[in-house]
């Protein structure tokens, strides 16, 4: 595994990691955003072919998350859930089961339309609009803001940042990223089987790009700070 980058945010440590995670290491927790977990069941149920691995393989690398940084909490910043209940669902409640941490706590986000009720049989702590954890503030969607949390650092999701990359012939590559401003911050979608859009990193005070892991070598993705 690509050895993670660290930021100091508000006094605090987080560290960006190329399987598109942040981990609080003074809180033991590890961050990520739009899972959307039974997506690609959707997909499949709209005639569009996709295989079914896609979960699989993100739920496995999740797992190498929480284990490579200890992670003892979840913070999950909305879309764990792309629809209502299907066969992948049901797949991601027995997983859960043998999640190993301590707490999971979900910012319910835009996609998170299952009853609370559904979550809690799975252990999973449901926040409806943010949850504030000194100095931060978790929702879902950085621009929903509040006179309340005005003092806390902003970490989401939602946007599923990416950056475009040219090189010397013009050629260029769009890639996944992570993207901190001053006063708030975007994680890159977790799930691979999603979008990117399109942000300006003369905007922002960080900007970390994951690039994709070279195919022929076997290796994983690693991480380039572009600010």
């Amino acid at each position: 595994m690509t050895k993670p980058l660290p930021l100091q945010i508000h006094s605090q440590t987080l560290w960006a990691s190329a399987g598109r995670s942040l981990y609080w290491e003074e809180d033991a927790s590890l961050i990520v955003s739009d899972l959307h977990f039974g997506k690609t069941g959707h997909f499949r149920k709209s005639g569009i072919p996709v295989p079914p691995k896609v979960n699989r393989e993100d739920l496995q690398r999740l797992v190498v998350e929480l284990v490579y940084f200890g992670a003892r909490k979840l913070i999950l910043t909305g879309d764990l859930f792309h629809s209502e209940e299907n066969l992948e669902w049901d797949h991601f409640r027995r997983w859960r089961d043998s999640l190993p941490v301590e707490e999971f706590i979900l910012v319910r986000g835009n996609h998170d339309i299952l009853k609370t009720p559904a979550y809690a049989s799975m252990g999973i702590r449901v926040q409806e609009k943010s949850l504030s954890m000194n100095p931060f503030r978790f929702t879902h969607d950085p621009q929903e803001q509040s006179d309340a949390s005005r003092d806390l650092y902003t970490i989401a999701g939602h946007w599923h940042p990416g950056i475009r990359l040219t090189g010397m012939g013009k050629q260029s590559l769009r890639l996944p990223c992570f993207y901190f401003t001053q006063k708030w911050g975007v994680l890159p979608a977790f799930s691979r089987f999603s979008g990117l859009a399109q942000v300006e990193p003369a905007q922002a005070k960080h900007v970390i790009a994951i690039l994709p892991a070279e195919p022929r070598s076997g290796g994983s993705p690693s991480l380039i700070a572009l600010k």
